[in-house]
């Protein structure tokens, strides 16, 4: 007969390779999972959004102007924010004004191109994060503005 604490010690180390194994093929599933939720986007209109079906813990979404300056390529000002937390949270109309202020300093920007770019990360509960985005292009700031 063996001892207590020899079977206890079997038990714990098959339970430790077990959990090992377990995180191992978690892990790997990941390589395989490329969540996209579907969107679609207007200057004052965010549509429709749903939670994946291997249990997202949230989605965090936003809308940034993007437009490009001879000094640098790629500029974003965030214009609107919001996490997704739960599905029944999913579906939602914004009708609003920008949440944080759209500055064009030196007034560089008059009668330029810029596109609406609705951004989202899906934070999954275990695994890996998952970011994409919808480009909008064809908006153009005025010429003549405060």
């Amino acid at each position: 007969m063996h001892s207590f604490w020899l079977r206890a010690n079997a038990v714990l180390t098959f339970s430790v390779i077990i959990l090992a194994f377990t995180c191992a093929m978690a892990s790997v599933s990941d390589c395989f999972n490329s969540p996209s939720p579907s969107a679609q986007i207007q200057i004052t209109n965010i549509n429709w959004f749903q939670k994946q079906r291997n249990g997202n813990e949230e989605v965090f979404v936003f809308v940034a102007a993007e437009y490009k300056t001879p000094k640098n390529a790629v500029n974003q000002v965030s214009l609107w924010d919001a996490i997704i937390p739960a599905k029944e949270q999913s579906k939602f109309r914004v009708q609003t004004v920008n949440k944080y202020r759209f500055i064009d300093q030196g007034s560089n920007l008059r009668g330029k191109d810029l596109n609406l770019t609705l951004h989202w990360h899906v934070m999954p509960k275990a695994g890996m994060m998952f970011a994409d985005k919808l480009v909008i292009p064809g908006y153009r700031l005025p010429k003549e503005y405060r």
